[in-house]
């Protein structure tokens, strides 16, 4: 559920802007830019299985690359000469999310990806540069030294930690959403909703076929529930919308939710519930056990499509190629890993209404001195 945009914003769309999409998954950000009225050009991942449905959705070119190799030559080759240049990164966040805390993360190998990003960013000096990633990213050098090379290169900076449901957004996500111009001054569109407005599980899943855990939609192959073993449908049956394993009698309680250490930690093993929007979700959303990914009233976990549906992704994306089998930990990988199709969207809108305002410096492309 998206706002219509002012009438001046939607003059931006005749500036020509084009964008290429860095460690673009299965195309999320991508769709949401598409969605929007802006192309995009290429899409870059190390990830495979994120080809056929980046470009069967997109309509646009997968690279299959690791982003620490890639010239910015090849990057400039793909923008239309003389048109603006947006590139867009969402650089793989396990470095810097909450399940890191507590080790030590200064050496792992994921941390040179936003570097990479930021070095791609000086070489091509793209107008424009959005970044999507964990809330978290701020409380580490890495995020200030990417800000710093930003300011650096002559772009106005901004970001901020978005509540996804602000937005229309079905799920309780968080992410920084970061965007820099050499145009100008940039910055989000407001939120579209408040609390009492805020989209919710049932908008969202509630007319969707009934299906048992284990089986598939013979109408939708992405319609599919992963197995649930004798010991976890006892769990199920016995949670309620919104509790937590508490609820279990005893003998159903795992063993490390018995001992002191594991009593703090009860949103995993829930039902989501019908008037709230549901919980983030992750690469293993489609397991009862990973989370608060209890369907509210049938007894599995959420499928792949309304996992799919949270992030916003459209009923028809497709994620596999017609013919060949589902496989729940591939798929649940590209849209727990995907940025939400209508966050992408809120970036585009900001994009365009940014460039309405700075319409005149659009025509000859300009490099602003002011940080």
């Amino acid at each position: 559920m998206m706002t219509t945009v002012a009438k001046d914003t939607l003059q931006a769309e005749n500036i020509d802007l084009y964008a290429i999409d860095l460690f673009c998954g299965a195309g999320g950000l991508t769709h949401g830019l598409v969605k929007e009225g802006i192309p995009v050009v290429a899409g870059y991942d190390m990830d495979p299985a994120c080809q056929y449905p980046f470009e069967h959705n997109n309509q646009s070119t997968f690279v299959e690359a690791d982003l620490t190799t890639v010239d910015p030559s090849d990057l400039l080759e793909r923008w239309p000469e003389g048109k603006l240049k947006l590139l867009a990164g969402c650089a793989p966040c396990q470095p810097f999310s909450s399940y890191s805390q507590g080790r030590d993360t200064s050496t792992d190998a994921k941390w040179r990806l936003l570097y990479a990003f930021g070095d791609l960013i000086r070489d091509c000096q793209p107008e424009l540069v959005t970044m999507e990633n964990v809330p978290q990213l701020p409380k580490h050098k890495v995020f200030e030294d990417f800000v710093a090379t930003l300011k650096l290169q002559n772009y106005h900076v901004h970001w901020e930690v978005v509540f996804c449901p602000d937005y229309g957004m079905p799920q309780r996500r968080k992410r920084l959403v970061l965007l820099a111009s050499k145009l100008g001054p940039i910055t989000l569109i407001p939120p579209t909703h408040k609390p009492g407005q805020y989209v919710v599980v049932q908008d969202i899943i509630k007319d969707l076929p009934r299906i048992a855990a284990g089986e598939t939609d013979p109408k939708d192959v992405l319609h599919r529930a992963s197995k649930v073993s004798e010991l976890n449908m006892s769990r199920l049956r016995q949670s309620k919308p919104g509790g937590t394993w508490r609820d279990w009698d005893e003998q159903l309680v795992a063993k490390c939710h018995r001992k002191a250490s594991g009593k703090t930690f009860p949103g995993v093993y829930g039902r989501m519930k019908w008037d709230e929007p549901a919980p983030t979700m992750t690469t293993l959303c489609y397991g009862f056990g990973n989370g608060r990914f209890g369907h509210p009233e049938q007894d599995r976990a959420i499928s792949l499509r309304e996992a799919a549906l949270f992030q916003t992704f459209p009923a028809t994306y497709q994620f596999t190629k017609p013919g060949t089998s589902v496989q729940l930990r591939t798929v649940g990988r590209l849209i727990g890993n995907a940025v939400p199709v209508d966050l992408g969207r809120v970036v585009a809108k900001s994009i365009k209404a940014h460039l309405a305002i700075n319409s005149e410096k659009t025509n000859n492309h300009p490099k602003s001195s002011e940080t």
